[in-house]
């Protein structure tokens, strides 16, 4: 099937992103190309653009999207939390514009064999980096009860958290948790039917859970907003845009840690906290999709955009 996502908040990102020509842009999820396609024309003559992503099957869709633009981007296989290193590696002090579109892409999710769905029976994978050994099916299969509770309940805010790993460790003695059908019905059985009336699909915060876990999706993340500060030249500017509460805070708690607010208890005659302004924030609140973008894309709903810009100033802040 062909590689195909809808870019979420394509207006906004251009909008607050400030592509401008001669500037060095990292998209660093670039999935299918279609926010870097937008971005690149801005950039010439002149610019650059990067585009990361882990999915060889993403890259290759980037790579054909985007070719007409030629030496003008660079598509390559990577996991964001290892820009600065990839950066480094190229020689480029900095970047002018960092794009991450986080959660799975619209062709992941309606692709059954890579196991991201409920809604198709298939085999149980979740991996967004189909190179990487951890699958989902390791995963319900072979780890502690109290482990899997704590991913399900923590990622996926699931109330039935207990129950449910309670019930997948009971089906795996029975026989091995192969397909995402076999698991459905597990979480099924686990969730009370009272509690299945009403609501998403019984299984939606669960799979949530599991990708979240397989992918370390949450800790990628904090590394690669830790870097922020190294990748972004100054007047530099950082988009994310989420699809998940978890997400949204560590996105919310970095720009916020990075912005410079003192944390020293009120009254000390001197800061001793040493943080200093890396991030002036662009949104005081995140920009959420139009009630027409929901309507043409009902994936973009829970999708909430924060931009922050790096201070006019050197990284010793002189």
């Amino acid at each position: 099937m062909p590689f195909t996502h809808q870019p979420v908040l394509l207006a906004e990102v251009l909008h607050l992103l400030e592509p401008q020509p001669g500037e060095f842009f990292v998209d660093a999820t670039v999935g299918g190309g279609g926010h870097s396609r937008a971005i690149l024309p801005r950039l010439l003559p002149g610019g650059h653009l990067l585009g990361l992503d882990r999915d060889a099957e993403a890259v290759a869709a980037a790579r054909e999207r985007l070719a007409a633009f030629g030496a003008d981007v660079e598509i390559i296989q990577a996991n964001f939390r290892d820009l600065a290193a990839i950066l480094e590696a190229r020689c480029i002090p900095g970047v002018d514009g960092l794009l991450f579109d986080l959660g799975v892409s619209s062709y992941q999710l309606d692709n059954p064999e890579r196991g991201f769905s409920y809604q198709v029976d298939a085999p149980l994978d979740m991996r967004m980096g189909q190179d990487q050994e951890l699958t989902a099916a390791e995963v319900v299969n072979n780890w502690p009860e109290e482990k899997l509770t704590r991913i399900i309940w923590q990622y996926g805010e699931e109330r039935w958290a207990p129950r449910i790993a309670a019930f997948i460790v009971a089906a795996r003695r029975q026989r091995p948790i192969t397909t995402t059908g076999q698991l459905v019905a597990i979480i099924k059985e686990a969730i009370p039917a009272g509690a299945r009336k009403s609501g998403h699909h019984p299984a939606k915060r669960t799979f949530q859970a599991l990708r979240i876990a397989i992918n370390g999706e949450l800790d990628a993340l904090r590394a690669a907003l830790e870097q922020l500060d190294s990748i972004l030249k100054p007047g530099g500017r950082v988009g994310v845009i989420s699809f998940h509460s978890l997400e949204d805070r560590i996105v919310k708690e970095t720009f916020r840690s990075l912005s410079g607010r003192c944390t020293c208890p009120p009254g000390l005659p001197v800061c001793t906290c040493g943080r200093r302004e890396v991030l002036a924030p662009v949104t005081r609140k995140p920009v959420v999709p139009t009630a027409a973008e929901i309507v043409a894309n009902p994936r973009a709903r829970s999708a909430k955009l924060r931009v922050a810009r790096r201070v006019l100033k050197d990284k010793d802040g002189e």
